[in-house]
């Protein structure tokens, strides 16, 4: 992995790498747990893919049977919470 994603994001701006990895663990990891809580809409942060994402965010809505990524957002302040039982 380069240097780049091994250091906390400062810049406002996720390159395409950084948001397919992203995309990849929401999918694998945090969808079945939305399922699981029957969520449709709402902002999670993006801790659960690595340290380095702790300030961004994604807004995330339900689609069909799954669901899709809206956007993605930074936000210094923005912190995580626990989505296990």
């Amino acid at each position: 992995m380069s240097e780049k994603r091994d250091q906390i994001h400062i810049l406002d701006e996720l390159d395409d790498i950084d948001k397919s990895h992203i995309t990849e663990l929401f999918f694998d990891e945090i969808v079945p747990k939305l399922n699981r809580i029957d969520a449709r809409i709402g902002t999670l942060n993006c801790d659960f893919a690595g340290d380095q994402y702790k300030s961004w965010n994604i807004q995330f809505k339900s689609k069909g049977q799954g669901f899709e990524i809206v956007d993605f957002e930074y936000d210094e302040d923005s912190c995580s919470f626990c989505l296990d039982p």
